[in-house]
């Protein structure tokens, strides 16, 4: 039984380390270009983004480049949403401040309590 034990150890050892008794090396597992360089990153790219794994965890490599990315196109949203928010408020204000191009009627006028005008 011993004899059967020590070969079958022997058998597993062998299948595992393969040549020479030494590891193979791993493939890479890296993608090339995880996001769109030619457009900006959707939804869409991000539900599909898987990172390569390593032993430890995604490769650190991987996982900074796509922050990365992800912080510069998170800037340059917010930089255009404050400028449309400005814009924006810049044309409500012009718009309240802006004498009034409608004449009021005097009939109206009399309504409100005021003179009518001549």
């Amino acid at each position: 039984m011993l004899i059967a034990l020590v070969a079958v150890v022997g058998a597993v050892a062998v299948a595992v380390l393969g040549d020479g008794g030494t590891l193979r090396d791993a493939e890479p597992d890296r993608l090339s270009d995880p996001l769109p360089g030619d457009r900006p990153v959707s939804r869409a790219d991000i539900d599909d983004l898987r990172l390569a794994v390593t032993p430890r965890g995604y490769r650190m490599d991987a996982v900074d480049d796509v922050l990365d990315r992800l912080a510069a196109e998170l800037a340059e949203r917010d930089a255009r949403i404050a400028e449309l928010e400005a814009a924006l408020a810049g044309a409500q204000d012009a718009a309240l401040g802006a004498p009034s191009l409608v004449k009021e009627h005097p009939r109206d006028a009399a309504a409100n309590g005021e003179q009518p005008h001549d």
